[in-house]
């Protein structure tokens, strides 16, 4: 059964960097031995979260990349994948766009701005899996 997680932003560090979580949520993934797939906004935000990855744990290397830049994209652990790029969909998303990823996968998790303001599109996201049959999960972090 698929599911999609949904991580509203409450702690004062991922508020002020919203992307911290994002690199927290890839290196529980990677942690598990799960390929992960960054689904990112844009191509700015998608360098960012690469930059960020680099210095996110300094004692431990989460391997990634940014999709396209390389032939081994398939083999990197955490993909990151802006949205002119087409990579085919892993088991587990990150989802940082405003719409739904299409395809198949088993587990999609969502951020959840800490702005009530921009919630709109995460709700409507929450529908969306929801009509479609998806085990829903809410955390605060």
């Amino acid at each position: 059964m698929a599911r999609a997680d949904f991580y509203l932003i409450d702690k004062p560090r991922f508020r002020q960097q919203p992307l911290l979580l994002v690199c927290e949520l890839a290196r529980k993934a990677y942690a598990t031995g799960q390929p992960t797939l960054i689904l990112a906004r844009d191509r700015a935000q998608a360098e960012a979260l690469d930059d960020l990855l680099w210095a996110f744990d300094p004692d431990d290397y989460l391997p990634h990349q940014i999709a396209g830049q390389d032939e081994d994209d398939e083999d990197t652990p955490i993909l990151i994948a802006p949205p002119e790029i087409d990579v085919p969909l892993r088991p587990l998303l990150i989802n940082l766009r405003d719409q739904a990823p299409q395809g198949a996968f088993e587990r999609v998790l969502e951020v959840v701005p800490a702005d009530p303001a921009a919630r709109g599109p995460l709700r409507e996201r929450w529908r969306h899996y929801q009509r479609l049959g998806l085990t829903l999960n809410k955390y605060d972090m």
